[in-house]
This record gives C-alpha cells, sequence and structure tokens, in this order.
C-alpha cells in the first residue's frame, strides 16, 4: 500500500500513527493514513480490517461542574 522511502509503518504496527496523510479531512474530524488508517480528531482510530481502537483520554485536573456551581 505505501510508496514511500522509507516505508510507512503498518496498520498492525505499536507505531501506525506516524504513517503519513493520503486523505486529509479535517473539517470532519478525520485523515486516512498511508497504512489505511483511519485517524480521528479525539486520536481514535478504525484500522483497514474493522478493528476499533478507543481514544486517549486524559484525566481532569478542573473540578466536576456541579462543584464549581456549588461554591
Amino acid at each position: 500500500m505505501c510508496a514511500h522511502t522509507p516505508p510507512c509503518p503498518t496498520a498492525d504496527a505499536a507505531d501506525r500513527q506516524a504513517a503519513r496523510v493520503s486523505d486529509a479531512h479535517p473539517e470532519q474530524g478525520w485523515d486516512r493514513l498511508c497504512n489505511g488508517v483511519l485517524l480521528f480528531e479525539d486520536t481514535g482510530a478504525l484500522l483497514p480490517d474493522g478493528q476499533i481502537i478507543a481514544p486517549a483520554r486524559v484525566a481532569s485536573l478542573a473540578k466536576p461542574f456541579r462543584e464549581r456551581l456549588a461554591a
């Protein structure tokens, strides 16, 4: 699939997100990488075989909204 030199990581490689963008759709929040992975702006991904990679979530350090209202 990849014609780059050196070749991009495959879709099943741990560093799959290092592949080059082949189709960019920032207005829709996703990019297709050279290896066929769909990479979403929330850091989730869809692999060519249909496997879903959940988005990486960062724990919030801010107080929950209800606690801010009560203050």
